[in-house]
C-alpha cells in the first residue's frame, strides 16, 4: 500500500489515503496501451461501407449484343464492371473490425495507465465535488483553482456535474465504471474523488 495526499477542490491538502500497489503502483506497458487503444478504436468504426459488384446492380440480364459477327468484342452483360454503370471490383463490403483483446489484459492497461498518471503527478485525488445546481461556471472556476486544462475527471453518478462539464473544451467526466484506457491517456491531468477510488480498486485490485 501507497500514501496518497487527498486535496479539497481549492487543492489544499486535507488528508491521505491508503492506495493498492496493484492498481496504483503497476509498470508502465506501452505495448498494453497500443493493443487496448487499438481495439477501442476499432471497436467505433461501423463497418457498414459497402458497394454493389455486378450481381447487386440491377439490370444487365440480356446480353447486349449476338456473340459473333457484330465486329465488337464479346460481351455478356450491360452490368459488367468493364461498363459505364456497371458494377464494382473488389469494393468494400460490410464488416467488422473487432479485435479481441483478453479482460486480463484490459485491466492490467488500465492499471498501468493510472499509475503512470500517479508517477508523473498528474493524477489529482479529492475528497469530493459538489454540484447543487448545473453551472458551467462552477466547473471552469474549479479546475482554475486546480490550475488544470486539459482534464478527464472520474465521478460517480453526478448529473449536475455531467451536464455542467460538457460545453468545457478538453474536459470529460466518466463514472469509474466507464473508466478506460484511451481516455485515460487522452488527457493531460485526472481528477478522481476519493469514493472512486476505492471503487476502481475494488474493480481492478481482483
Amino acid at each position: 500500500m501507497t500514501a496518497v495526499d487527498v486535496f479539497d477542490t481549492s487543492r489544499n491538502k486535507i488528508s491521505q489515503i491508503d492506495v493498492n500497489d496493484t492498481v496504483f503502483k503497476a509498470p508502465a506497458r506501452k505495448q498494453l496501451f497500443y493493443d487496448v487503444v487499438l481495439a477501442q478504436l476499432a471497436k467505433r468504426r461501423s463497418g457498414t461501407a459497402a458497394v454493389k459488384n455486378r450481381t447487386a446492380v440491377s439490370g444487365g440480364g440480356k446480353k447486349p449484343w449476338k456473340q459473333k459477327g457484330t465486329g465488337r468484342a464479346r460481351s455478356g452483360s450491360s452490368r459488367s464492371p468493364l461498363w459505364r454503370g456497371g458494377g464494382i471490383v473488389f469494393g468494400p463490403t460490410p464488416r467488422s473490425y473487432d479485435v479481441a483483446v483478453p479482460k486480463k489484459v484490459r485491466k492490467l492497461a488500465l492499471c498501468s495507465a493510472l499509475s503512470m498518471k500517479l508517477k508523473e503527478d498528474k493524477m489529482l485525488i479529492i475528497d469530493k465535488l459538489e454540484f447543487p445546481e448545473i453551472k458551467t461556471k462552477a466547473v471552469v472556476s474549479i479546475l482554475k483553482q486546480l490550475g488544470l486544462s486539459s482534464v478527464l475527471i472520474i465521478e460517480q453518478e453526478n448529473l449536475n456535474l455531467e451536464l455542467s462539464a460538457r460545453n468545457v473544451p478538453h474536459v470529460k467526466v466518466l463514472r469509474p465504471e466507464g473508466l478506460n484506457v484511451y481516455d485515460v491517456l487522452k488527457y493531460e491531468h485526472i481528477v478522481i474523488t476519493q469514493p472512486c477510488v476505492e471503487k476502481l480498486q475494488g474493480r481492478l485490485a481482483v
